[in-house]
């Protein structure tokens, strides 16, 4: 899946334009911002609450998370969370955010 401002598709449409296809994904309503799926991944020494406070980051934020999956390996806390963004550079403020937690090493786009 690509956006039609994707120099990849442009690209692929340039070498292969047999095996592109027009789709339509459901329209936001009027007035509201079209969301897109994305991962993050946190990573962070593992301690009580670290998964709330990652969640109330993105919860004040406004940012609805859609999938969580965590594992500790060795007192590692690997995250890696779907969130509904709007807008990327919305994302990548929050994500400072998580990266100042008590703990967190890293925290990415995936």
């Amino acid at each position: 899946m690509h956006r039609v401002d994707c120099p990849n598709l442009r690209e692929l449409m340039a070498r292969n334009g047999e095996r592109v296809i027009e789709v339509e994904w459901g329209r936001p309503k009027s007035g509201e911002a079209a969301l897109y799926p994305v991962d993050v991944t946190v990573e962070a020494t593992d301690r009580q609450g670290l998964l709330r406070d990652v969640l109330e980051v993105f919860a004040k934020e406004k940012f609805n998370v859609v999938g969580a999956q965590t594992q500790t390996i060795k007192g590692t806390a690997w995250m890696t969370l779907t969130v509904e963004v709007s807008d990327s550079s919305r994302l990548g403020k929050v994500l400072a955010t998580v990266a100042g937690l008590s703990g967190v090493r890293a925290a990415r786009r995936r």
